[in-house]
Parts: C-alpha cells; structure tokens; sequence
C-alpha cells in the first residue's frame, strides 16, 4: 500500500506574524494596494539641517554633528534596500541605528512606521508617521500611512481629518483620495467618499477598489 506522507507541521504562530509582515512590507514597497504607502519618500529625507526637538527625551537639535546626520542618512538608506529585499528585521535596525544617531531622520521615522504598520502595531506606526509629518509638514505621505493605521484602528474620523490634509497637500496622490473614499464610507458620508472615488479613478482609470466604492456609495 502506498503510503500517505505526513502532514505538514504547520508553522509556529511567530513563525505566521513574521512572513505575514514579510508579505504585508513587500506589498507596500512594491507599490500594491495596502494603504497606498512607500518606503520611497523621494528627495524628502532628513536634510542637513537638525530640526528642533520633537520631544522633551530627545537630544536637543545644536548636539547633533554633522558626522550624526550623514551616519543617520546611511543607515536610512541602507534600511531602504533592505526593505525592499524583504529582509524587514534588518531593515528595522537599520532605521533604529539611524535614529539613534539622528533621531529627526524622516526617512528612518516613516520607514519604521510602516514596518510597525505591517506587523500590526498601529500605535507606534502612528507615533513614527506623526514625528515624521511634524517635522515635514504639507508631505502627503506620513499623513496616508498615519490614516491607515488610523483606520485599522477603526478611528475614521481621525483618518478622514489627515486623508483631508493629504489631498490638500498632494491632490495627484491616488493613495490619499482612496484612503479618504474609505474613511469616509465608514462615517457614512456617501457623497464625501463617492467624489474621493471619483477622484482616483481620474487619476487611475482601472482602479478596481475605487470602481467598487463608487458603487456602494451610489456615485
């Protein structure tokens, strides 16, 4: 009689949470729709100017060297690349060590919420993505990513009053108006969410999502 192989056993749950935040950053740096977010934040990196303190435990801006900036700008970096190889814990220290040596490094600030974001821990990517759109404001970015998290979070209002900002900032920013179809199709704003949607699909006439949105709300 032939025999039946065993079963697989299946993986140990820290073993689940890691290849799902594994799928969830690869998802999000390949540009797929989960929130709209990317580790790319283009030219708008930490500059090579400290910014005033963001808060009372952080190191005033003036005890910040140039050599902290530049080490904070590699390790950024470096934690880009890492992400988008997938490798998500490394790339998480990575944007620790930046951080560390530079602790206004937007690109470390918003690249460390989307991994919290990714792995679920929705409160701490709100406080990476609000550092971040403190200290570059009328960026549509960390806006979106601080409303995603906003909305797993099921708090709309406060996502639909950043996504609001986000399309101010951005009007091009697809991300943005699809999260704001959303948010406020949870509030119950049909027509709020039907002109978001209308938006994307403007902007991106196959989208999908937006197609579906506008049906629920009756655009």
């Amino acid at each position: 009689m032939m025999a039946v192989p065993a079963p697989r056993s299946p993986l140990p749950e820290a073993a689940h949470r890691r290849r799902a935040a594994h799928l969830v950053i690869m998802a999000v740096v390949l540009g797929l729709p989960l929130g709209g977010c990317s580790f790319d934040l283009g030219s708008w990196g930490s500059d090579d100017k400290p910014k005033q303190a963001a808060a009372a435990d952080k190191p005033a801006a003036d005890t910040i060297t140039p050599q902290d900036i530049n080490s904070a700008k590699d390790h950024a970096t470096r934690g880009q690349v890492l992400a988008h190889s997938g490798k998500v814990d490394e790339a998480q220290a990575e944007f620790e060590q930046a951080l560390t040596a530079d602790p206004y490094n937007i690109q470390a600030l918003y690249g460390r919420g989307l991994i919290y974001q990714g792995r679920g821990q929705h409160q701490q990517a709100i406080d990476d993505f609000t550092a971040a759109s403190g200290l570059s404001p009328q960026k549509a970015e960390p806006l979106v990513g601080r409303a995603t998290s906003y909305l797993a979070l099921d708090k709309a209002k406060q996502a639909a009053s950043d996504l609001d900002e986000a399309v101010q900032a951005d009007p091009n920013n697809v991300a943005a108006w699809s999260a704001r179809g959303q948010a406020y199709e949870r509030l119950g704003d049909k027509a709020k969410a039907a002109a978001s949607y209308n938006r994307v699909l403007a902007l991106r006439p196959n989208d999908g999502s937006a197609r579906s949105g506008l049906a629920r709300t009756g655009g």
